[in-house]
């Protein structure tokens, strides 16, 4: 008996519908899916409206080392004794005597920042030291490129980065005192 009814209900004559006995039935003659209620704010993530406020209309040009000498650096009016650590946010004084000292307790200071910097260029002094392979794999691990230069070309640099808006810091070393 359930045979003949779904021979009837899908009978081969029937293209556009259902045929019920001898009625034809247009079910699946129109296909539109309609929803019963518009989707609001409250129904998906996707259609929450997100809002931006602008603090500040351009970026500050970054730090500027104005000058340096035996005793310290000159960066934005401010006078650093000393080796000094210029990052985006601030300046501080550096804890590292020569460049033997520069190790990755060292330069810590520079890859726990957020955002992290793209370049640090290190200043050695009078001239251009070789530092610790471990220490310079360790910054390329952290995804740092890292410049070694004597200290007036480091300065140079940190300034040319500094102008194109570059995420860069700088761990400068005073150059001694020429005789």
């Amino acid at each position: 008996m359930a045979a003949v009814c779904c021979a009837r209900l899908l009978s081969p004559g029937s293209v556009h519908g259902l045929r019920l006995g001898s009625r034809l039935l247009p079910v699946l003659s129109r296909v539109s899916l309609v929803r019963g209620h518009r989707l609001g704010p409250a129904d998906d993530e996707l259609y929450q409206r997100t809002t931006v406020s602008v603090m500040q209309k351009e970026a500050a040009g970054g730090a500027v080392i104005y000058s340096y000498s035996p005793r310290g650096f000159n960066v934005n009016g401010n006078k650093v004794f000393g080796p000094c650590a210029v990052l985006p946010p601030a300046v501080l004084q550096w804890n590292v005597g020569c460049h033997t000292d520069i190790t990755v307790e060292s330069l810590s200071l520079f890859y726990l920042l957020e955002p992290r910097i793209e370049v640090l260029v290190l200043g050695t002094g009078a001239r251009t030291e070789r530092l610790d392979p471990n220490v310079l794999n360790f910054l390329k691990k952290k995804g740092i490129a890292v410049e070694v230069q004597d200290t007036p070309n480091a300065c140079a640099t940190f300034n040319f980065l500094s102008s194109e808006r570059r995420l860069a810091a700088a761990g400068l070393i005073p150059p001694p005192a020429v005789e």
